[in-house]
């Protein structure tokens, strides 16, 4: 399956994701009442009534699964763009976690913004917490963001250091196995990466650090690829 609209629309995104063969797991989550607290909350920043700025960095950028009103390349300073999150479900296994992007502190990061009209704010930002806020993984976070021309406030969802599935300082090689081997219900997290490269590079945006992840992660699927192939070679 791949992330929908109407599994957002619907809220059963966790009942989806946790099939049969992980019918054992317990996760922790948000409820609605909760998630409407926590966006509520973040709308407290800002006047009532008006546009709100999103910045998105990751499967945003390519299923952004949102109605806006305009679309736009923006950066931001203070964060930066890190496989920083454990992910059981969804892009890996209990036995074999992928990893998830997130903001976390230092740097800068490119990304894009939406902005969302006012009149859609309350629907269309509901399917945003649904999405980013559920597994309590982010926080969400008011950033000044910067179009080249213009600064204005955006909300981003940033790593939660203080989520046990926050992935601190794990070696390279980590980063690099957990993205070109784990995979679940919505695919695998070496697509994941790809198509994040795909649409940062689409909007003219080269993150150096993801383009050279993606090069290790393909070529430690190749050598994966190759043990395989011999391990058939042998067995026949």
């Amino acid at each position: 399956m791949s992330l929908s609209r109407n599994d957002l629309e619907a809220g059963n995104l966790q009942t989806r994701l946790l099939d049969a063969s992980h019918s054992g797991i317990k996760l922790t989550t948000l409820s609605e009442n909760e998630l409407q607290r926590s966006l509520n909350e973040a709308l407290q920043q800002q006047p009532p009534n008006s546009d709100i700025w999103i910045f998105a960095y990751g499967s945003m950028i390519w299923n952004p699964l949102i109605t806006y009103a305009e679309r736009r390349s923006g950066i931001i300073y203070g964060w930066h763009r890190r496989f920083c999150t454990w992910m059981i479900l969804g892009r890996g296994t209990p036995e074999n976690p992928g990893l998830l992007l997130g903001l976390d502190r230092g740097g800068s990061c490119r990304g894009i913004i939406y902005r969302i009209a006012a009149a859609d704010v309350p629907s269309e930002l509901l399917l945003i917490w649904r999405r980013e806020m559920l597994a309590g993984v982010y926080v969400a976070r008011w950033v000044k963001v910067f179009d080249g021309t213009h600064e204005f406030p955006a909300i981003a969802f940033v790593a939660n250091r203080q989520h046990p599935r926050y992935a601190h300082q794990i070696p390279l090689t980590t980063t690099v196995n957990s993205i070109a081997t784990a995979s679940g219900k919505l695919g695998s997290c070496a697509d994941y990466l790809m198509k994040t490269v795909d649409g940062l590079i689409a909007e003219g945006i080269k993150d150096r650090q993801l383009l050279l992840l993606r090069k290790q992660v393909l070529a430690k699927q190749q050598v994966l690829l190759d043990k395989s192939d011999i391990g058939n070679l042998n067995f026949n």
